[in-house]
């Protein structure tokens, strides 16, 4: 009678241990699937959250100056996204000409400007200065650019 009790008890505690397994790896499953969705809907809740910049001024050719000149302009953009468009840096790829970019940020609907201010000073014949813009709007600031020629 004990050599029966044996062999009913020992498979019945092998059984027991692996239904506990099989709960184990389907409680986690469950878990992942539920972060997987939890990050789908943040990603989704973040894109109709954006901030969107709508370009109105991208490019801007001053024609012909005479060396020593000054040149001024303020691209303009819109915010066309749901958040406020922060503005974090501007900066150009040469010092001689010198962006100055909006302290507040820009409301959605709104339109706002970066002055850029370029020195003729020592430059001679056909010129391109790149501004590059850093924000908190997607897709990403495009760079703004002053063309012109010095005489």
């Amino acid at each position: 009678m004990k050599k029966y009790f044996l062999f009913i008890v020992i498979p019945a505690t092998l059984f027991s241990c692996d239904v506990k397994r099989k709960d184990k790896i389907s409680d986690d499953s469950k878990t992942d699937s539920i972060k997987l969705v939890q990050k789908k809907q943040a990603e989704e809740d973040a894109l109709k959250n954006t901030t969107a910049v709508q370009m109105i001024d991208s490019v801007y050719n001053f024609g012909t100056v005479a060396d020593g000149e000054k040149v001024a302009f303020s691209f303009r953009f819109k915010n066309a996204g749901t958040n406020p468009l922060v503005i974090f840096d501007a900066s150009a790829t040469c010092g001689c000409t010198i962006p100055e970019k909006p302290e507040q940020p820009i409301l959605p609907g709104e339109t706002g400007f970066i002055k850029v201010v370029f020195n003729s000073s020592g430059k001679k014949g056909h010129n391109e200065k790149v501004i590059n813009v850093t924000s908190n709007a997607r897709p990403i600031f495009p760079p703004l650019k002053l063309i012109g020629e010095v005489k």
